[in-house]
């Protein structure tokens, strides 16, 4: 989607002006992983219109792979607005917090299906796909979308892996049975579930609890907030790593990063420690950007590998701001340290 973000903090009717930007779970997921330096492509279907072409060309030039983006004739492109909390009135939703106002009904993306993916680029980015990553936002906007997710998850891995992202939003299942986000769930080879969202949408956020619901996925990773994060494997062992100290802009696309860094661990080999916390690295350049997806620029490479293999001690201390690393001194100590 287009996604439009506010001028400054407060109610959307205390807004001046919006800046247009890029937005959406599976897109953000897209850029991360590029930002990563995890080649990428994003799927989908946008509108003939400025918004599309806008979207579109911003992806590509954060080097994620747009050849499978099908441009809608008639529909248009969805958008959201962004409101963002940090002013003085009696209806802002307080610092740190934001809220997203969609328009996404009878959008592009919704006209989705199971037919598109034999379109020979489309079909060219999945057969040669490691990974192929899918959000419960997808099949709630359309039966047509579901049949497409549900067609996904049924088909020949061939080597590949399927992630599955719950990204619960109640007002698109208003109306809807979500009973599918289970089976889409347990179809997965990883499932990244929000402990929060979890506790909305199937009464626990206990990553035990949710083991049980979901036995599944080979990997089932709870997401805490900025707590901590436990992955559950397949032969019982249970890994969590606590979340990094942050000083948030703005959280949206935190968990979305966190994906993205989580799934190019495993590409890379990493053990369980390891993705954890190249994940927490990535939702950390996220939290200290104004936008949805974070500038890669905010976590060098010497640093993401230093703090990588930190001792829990090292990593506990690290502070990260807008600014970087804040205890930089003892970054660097780890770097040149043979």
């Amino acid at each position: 989607m287009a996604a439009l973000l506010p001028d400054g903090p407060g109610p959307l009717e205390n807004v001046g002006a919006f800046a247009v930007s890029v937005g959406g779970a599976e897109s953000n997921v897209a850029c991360a992983l590029s930002a990563l330096g995890v080649p990428s492509a994003w799927i989908s279907r946008v509108g003939d219109d400025g918004f599309g072409r806008r979207l579109t060309a911003d992806l590509a030039a954060r080097g994620v792979d747009t050849s499978g983006v099908i441009v809608d004739p008639l529909l248009p492109t969805g958008l959201y607005f962004k409101e963002v909390g940090g002013s003085a009135h009696a209806a802002d939703l307080g610092i740190g917090r934001s809220r997203m106002h969609y328009y996404r009904r009878g959008s592009a993306a919704s006209a989705m299906s199971a037919a598109m993916l034999a379109a020979p680029n489309i079909a060219r980015l999945l057969a040669g796909a490691r990974v192929i990553h899918l959000t419960g936002i997808t099949p709630a906007l359309s039966p047509e979308c579901s049949a497409m997710v549900r067609e996904l998850l049924a088909a020949p891995r061939g080597g590949r892996l399927v992630s599955f992202d719950l990204n619960w939003r109640p007002i698109l299942w208003q109306g809807l049975d979500p009973a599918a986000l289970r089976e889409f769930i347990n179809a997965a080879d990883i499932a990244f579930l929000g402990a929060d969202e979890a506790e909305v949408a199937f009464g626990t956020g206990d990553p035990g609890e949710l083991r049980e619901l979901f036995p599944g996925p080979a990997t089932l990773v709870v997401k805490d907030a900025e707590r901590v994060v436990t992955a559950l494997t397949e032969d019982g062992a249970s890994v969590s790593e606590p979340a990094l100290a942050v000083d948030v802009i703005e959280p949206t696309g935190a968990g979305d990063a966190f994906a993205a860094g989580y799934l190019a661990g495993t590409l890379h080999g990493f053990d369980q420690r390891r993705r954890q916390r190249l994940g927490h690295l990535a939702a950390a350049s996220a939290l200290v950007a104004h936008g949805d997806v974070g500038e890669s620029g905010a976590l060098g490479a010497l640093t993401r590998h230093a703090l990588l293999d930190a001792s829990d001690e090292d990593w506990r201390a690290a502070w990260i701001t807008a600014r970087g690393i804040e205890n930089i001194e003892k970054v660097r100590e780890m770097v040149q340290s043979p």
